[in-house]
């Protein structure tokens, strides 16, 4: 695994802010994967970076279950899921524009039925009974220095202000996971392992790198991103821990 750089993280991903502000070539449509996906002002762009790429082809979907997606911004992950064979999709989202986004590209891809949009806090907007079988966020994993504060929906797409929201994904999310479900997390080296390390180990979580890749940004930056898994650390199942 590559060496974790958190503070080039902050700065790496408040460049990519900026830039989603201020770039007046920002497409409105984008081709991923091999298909065309609309992207709506306000919504993180999955073609400025490889991680929605990368991180919806190495998903393991369960094709017969469910599939829950924190943090589905455009849509792509939660699409390709529905397109996978996954019969029952949940996409949420704090943005109401990336709501609309995922709604939007689910209808285009044909798989609006089986992808269900909600905006969400997180786990919020979840009823107490809904079980997925695999859970994923790509997460916001830019950690930005003390007293920095998200002021918009934009900023939840790329900073964790004091990793809250990273240590209430992993506290949370066993309340919505079946008995053997899958806990997954976006990653990367631009992120603060570190600390990611402490809240599961402090939640009882063991945690495995899944699959990872190593890519050049603006050719100069190597950075390695990672499909982390979590599972309970004593053997137990999820009922158990949540």
């Amino acid at each position: 695994m590559s060496q974790s750089h958190p503070g080039t993280g902050f700065h790496r991903g408040h460049s990519l802010y900026e830039r989603h502000l201020s770039d007046s070539a920002r497409p409105d449509e984008f081709e991923l994967l091999g298909r065309s996906w609309e992207l709506l002002d306000g919504v993180f762009s999955p073609a400025y970076t490889p991680v929605t790429g990368l991180f919806s082809g190495w998903l393991d979907y369960p094709r017969q279950g469910a599939f829950l997606e924190m943090g589905s911004g455009a849509g792509v992950t939660s699409v390709v899921a529905a397109l996978s064979g996954c019969p029952d999709v949940t996409a949420l989202d704090i943005s109401a524009a990336a709501v609309e986004n995922t709604r939007r590209n689910a209808r285009r891809h044909g798989v609006g039925d089986r992808v269900r949009v909600l905006r969400s806090d997180l786990f919020t907007a979840l009823e107490p009974g809904d079980r997925f079988d695999l859970v994923f966020w790509n997460s916001s994993f830019a950690e930005p220095p003390a007293g920095f504060v998200n002021g918009t929906d934009l900023h939840h797409a790329f900073f964790d202000p004091d990793y809250a929201a990273h240590r209430a994904y992993l506290a949370r999310a066993p309340r919505h996971l079946t008995e053997h479900g899958r806990l997954t997390l976006g990653f990367s080296s631009l992120g603060n392992w570190p600390r990611l390390r402490a809240i599961a180990d402090e939640l009882g979580l063991e945690h495995e790198v899944l699959a990872a890749e190593e890519r050049l940004l603006d050719g100069t930056l190597p950075v390695e991103f990672q499909l982390v898994g979590f599972r309970p650390s004593d053997g137990r199942a999820w009922p158990a821990l949540a």
